[in-house]
């Protein structure tokens, strides 16, 4: 019986439409089809073996946990994942990938390949459609099994034999030292006429000639390169290649806190993770992907620019109502299981200048201009002149109280910084004195009010004591210089009150059994994003070296393949949170790339 790996435990596959998780024991426990946001055909991650999944490694006894790879890795720079088995019987390896789509159907590729000896193996295959509910109609077509329940259909394809048992597919065969056995599914909508059979091997090809060909656009040829370049294929395997969007994270409600309630839905474009991964995909040389995300922006926001979402649907999509899947009992007892995500109507006046500052960069970087969106930002800034001194949610998104968040007035700052940069460029006209004036307001206002002078350090909202991590942000935004006294106070605040005993940085203060500023009970873990922004500005500042180690021991969390959940549980020495995140892998490239600048490592 197989139960749900640590989040650590998993791989990421993808076909940069959709993404699957494997655990180190040969089963995808993850699998939503067509889309990222689509319903899984596999969420045993979220539930049990009756919630679906599909295994594939060495037939052991049914009364034993199945057996872990000895050995698995990315196949050089890419996204096909190797697992290795070495069994009393020989060495096994699994192949597993999914092609880059050229057509509607996609499709999941295993293929086992015999190292030495003969090796006994089993693939047992259990779909259930609906988030685990729904027992779909599997029969055979020709020499095709396929699972058919409403809308969706999957095929299976395989040399193997197969047979059913106890509602699930099985095949059992022995690979010998160059045997290789394909399986594949592939989804179609139950309406059409079946996809094509699966040509494994062509794909696996194609799959890595894609990669290959992708990764050498990379301009980044510093130290810690192979960190940098694996973050960069994660965030191209979070991109909906269809549109441009770029999703948080590829599963919903993996917990912050295990066993709480803190879980949430991610596989949304929330305009802040996307325009920081576009920062990150500009400055490595990946200008299409920019020029992509910029165009799905566009459109997500036409004709309702002033309402500004904080996230979107992949397709630009403005609804996504939050609902709580109760038949399935969560990732290690976390309930609620949720779809969807209530937050996308919350005021976050930060995503003003987020969005704003992804814009200027990718003008700065050398995109070609467009009309529409200098036209936006100019937009977005009238919206701004008069609700910039609201209270608002903030960047956590918190479900307590609206309040002046510090951070998100300083981003408003940068929204009007960077647009008045945009005019005085020559690249689009608006009120400048006017709007000089608004921003000199905008820095005035959080000086005086977001600023604690006794304790020398900015507060996470106007008049309170409490700090918040993206206060390290200030300086990175050029709010303020690095050398200002009243930055290297906060820096040295935070790292007093908000680090953990590993010593990494904690958003803000949660307020366990209570619920605090965010409005929920419990506790969770260290936020990666905000420690790499501590060694971020422990550069600027000149502390180099402190820079460096804490930036290593970043990196040593990673799992054995290069991935990054949300947080770090620093108590149960685990990652916590959805994964593989995009908001813990884009400040990993940003960091490497200033420490690379700063000399940091010599080079």
């Amino acid at each position: 019986m197989h139960v749900a790996g640590r989040i650590e435990d998993y791989a990421l596959i993808g076909d940069m439409q959709t993404a699957a998780l494997v655990c180190r024991d040969g089963t995808v426990d993850w699998l939503c089809l067509p889309r990222f946001d689509s319903h899984a055909i596999f969420a045993g991650l979220l539930g049990t073996e009756e919630h679906g999944f599909w295994r594939l490694g060495p037939a052991h006894s049914p009364d034993a946990p199945p057996p872990t790879a000895a050995r698995r890795t990315y196949r050089g720079d890419s996204l096909i994942l190797e697992s290795e088995w070495d069994t009393p019987r020989g060495t096994v390896r699994v192949t597993d990938f999914m092609p880059p789509r050229d057509t509607d159907a996609p499709q999941l590729v295993r293929i086992v390949e015999g190292v030495s000896g003969r090796v006994p193996m089993r693939s047992a295959l259990r779909m259930r459609f609906s988030y685990g509910r729904i027992v779909p109609w599997v029969h055979k077509v020709d020499d095709r099994t396929v699972a058919v329940a409403g809308p969706d259909s999957v095929w299976l394809d395989t040399s193997a034999e197969t047979y059913g048992k106890d509602l699930t597919t099985y095949a059992d065969f022995t690979v010998s030292p160059g045997d290789r056995v394909a399986f594949t599914i592939s989804w179609q909508p139950s309406h059409k006429q079946p996809p094509p059979p699966a040509e494994p091997e062509n794909a696996l090809t194609a799959t890595q000639d894609f990669w290959r060909d992708w990764v050498e656009h990379c301009t980044y040829h510093g130290p810690y390169r192979e960190a940098v370049v694996r973050s960069l294929i994660t965030l191209k395997a979070l991109t909906y290649a269809p549109t441009g969007g770029i999703v948080a994270a590829p599963t919903t409600s993996l917990p912050e806190d295990i066993g709480g309630s803190r879980n949430w839905d991610y596989r949304y474009t929330w305009l802040r993770d996307a325009a920081i991964t576009l920062s990150s995909l500009l400055r490595t040389g990946y200008r299409e992907e920019a020029r992509a995300w910029r165009e799905w922006l566009l459109r997500a926001v036409a004709g309702d620019p002033e309402n500004l979402q904080i996230m979107y649907g992949i397709a630009g999509e403005r609804e996504l109502g939050e609902a709580e899947l109760d038949w399935l009992p969560g990732y290690e007892g976390s309930t609620p299981v949720r779809a969807g995500n209530g937050a996308a109507h919350q005021l976050q006046l930060d995503v003003y200048g987020e969005v704003t500052e992804a814009l200027h960069l990718a003008h700065m970087t050398g995109l070609a201009r467009s009309d529409y969106a200098s036209l936006l930002q100019l937009k977005l800034i009238r919206y701004l002149e008069t609700h910039w001194d609201e209270p608002d949610e903030g960047i956590w998104e918190v479900r307590g109280p609206r309040r002046h968040f510090v951070h998100s007035k300083v981003m408003v700052w940068v929204a009007v910084d960077r647009t008045i940069k945009l005019i005085e460029s020559g690249d689009a006209d608006g009120p400048l004195d006017k709007w000089r004036e608004l921003r000199d307001d905008i820095h005035r206002d959080v000086c005086e009010k977001g600023y604690d002078k006794e304790r020398n350090t900015f507060t996470q909202s106007y008049g309170s004591k409490e700090l918040d991590a993206s206060l390290l942000l200030i300086p990175q935004m050029g709010f303020l210089p690095p050398d200002d006294k009243r930055v290297i106070g906060t820096i040295e605040a935070i790292q007093r009150e908000l680090s953990t005993s590993d010593g990494f940085i904690l958003r803000y203060p949660t307020a366990g059994d209570d619920a605090g500023v965010d409005g929920l009970e419990g506790d969770e873990g260290a936020f990666l994003a905000c420690s790499f922004w501590m060694a971020d500005d422990l550069a600027m500042i000149g502390r180099v070296d402190e820079a460096r180690k804490l930036f290593e021991k970043l990196l040593a969390l990673r799992n054995d393949l290069g991935l990054l959940a949300e947080e770090w549980d620093p108590r149960l020495q685990r990652q916590v949170g959805n994964f593989p995140q995009a908001f813990s892998h884009v400040p990993l490239i940003d960091t490497a790339l200033r420490l690379t600048a700063s000399g940091a490592y010599g080079g």
